[in-house]
């Protein structure tokens, strides 16, 4: 089986420092290290964790109708992206479902950075060839480029060792930065909720800048366990868990990813697939949509269970769920019907045959702490 996995640049750097390695999109990827998921997920939010995510995709679009012909596929304000900034994204179908998120940024010189998720690179690239290949340039960078991401508190204080500059970069900015002599891209974003960095970095040079930031005392190897438990306190979704090709914007509650100028009563309104049904039910309302929930007692509750009102009836389906280690308490995201959706509602969760407590909650569970400036 591990035969078939792809390997990221930092594969043998996860083994020599101990990981435990698990078949994840397609990669071989470190789930923990001996520090376990708990303390990983701790020190993140305390000092400052690295990430391995050479996994995802990068993507460079070029030319000066690339920002134009990117708009046709997401449901966001492209061509108003400004130069060393980025945004977040959804590619749409025709039934305005959702076929995966990323990140786009704008490098300037008509030319649009992109990452995506690692298990739908090869289609999200497939998807841009067909729909805009004859419009602008279409660059992939799988093998060429790793990614890491350097996240929590103290991130700021050991990236800028390495290139003061970055201190002086906020929230979702994106520029090209030299680190131990490799051209990297860096922005200041991630995916746990806590200040940090995501560094696109050549794939030959990502052992020797992912051992150097683990050298600084403050830094720890992070593994996928910690990962998903920090984005679920952010109240972050997961795409193919807490959305897919069978839900919406609106029903994801993703309404705020869909710039105002794209909306009904824009300057640029839809033009994006699946437009109308989304417009529909922002007007109408949805049947169910995603919502936070807390279990109300020490139970954790898993992606699947069954979601029941005080009656027994089902009214939804848990899509993300575990412990939270900074709570102290399990957390969950579910959609449940649109009448069960208000705040502070009581619902269950089935786990095993018994019904476990929760309240719909407001997320995200634990407050995010992005450098605004």
């Amino acid at each position: 089986m591990s035969e078939t996995l792809h390997k990221t640049p930092l594969h043998a750097l996860h083994l020599e420092l101990g990981a435990r390695m698990v078949p994840f999109a397609g990669y071989d990827m470190p789930v923990q290290y001996p520090l376990g998921v708990l303390k990983e997920h701790l020190h993140t939010r305390e000092q400052a964790g690295l990430f391995d995510v050479s996994h995802m995709g990068q993507i460079i679009l070029r030319g000066n109708d690339a920002a134009k012909a990117l708009e046709t596929l997401v449901p966001v304000d492209i061509i108003d992206l400004p130069v060393g900034m980025q945004r977040y994204a959804m590619f749409t179908n025709a039934e305005g479902g959702i076929l995966d998120d990323l990140m786009v940024a704008n490098l300037g010189d008509d030319t649009l950075f992109l990452v995506v998720n690692a298990a739908c690179k090869e289609q999200d690239l497939a998807h841009l060839r067909q729909h805009i290949g004859s419009r602008c340039e279409i660059q992939p960078l799988f093998e060429e480029r790793a990614l890491l991401a350097l996240q929590g508190p103290a991130a700021v204080k050991v990236l800028e060792r390495l290139a003061p500059a970055v201190a002086k970069m906020t929230f979702m900015q994106f520029q090209p930065v030299q680190l131990l002599g490799a051209d990297c891209y860096v922005s200041r974003s991630g995916y746990t909720g806590e200040d940090g960095f995501e560094i696109s970095v050549p794939a030959d040079k990502a052992e020797a800048l992912a051992r150097r930031l683990l050298a600084e005392p403050e830094v720890q190897p992070i593994g996928l366990g910690a990962r998903d438990s920090l984005r679920l306190e952010a109240g972050l979704c997961l795409y193919g868990h807490d959305m897919d090709t069978t839900t919406t914007p609106i029903e994801a509650s993703l309404l705020w990813a869909i710039s105002k100028v794209r909306r009904a009563d824009g300057a640029r309104a839809g033009g994006f697939p699946g437009a109308d049904t989304v417009f529909a039910q922002q007007q109408a309302g949805v049947a169910r949509k995603r919502v936070g929930l807390l279990p109300q007692e020490r139970t954790p509750v898993r992606e699947g269970a069954q979601i029941v009102d005080a009656a027994g009836k089902v009214v939804g389906e848990v899509c993300s769920g575990g412990f939270g280690p900074t709570l102290g308490a399990p957390v969950t995201m579910g959609y449940v019907d649109n009448e069960h959706a208000t705040l502070d509602t009581a619902l269950f969760a089935m786990v095993r045959g018994k019904q476990v407590a929760m309240k719909v909650s407001k997320m995200p569970f634990v407050a995010q702490r992005y450098y605004r400036g």
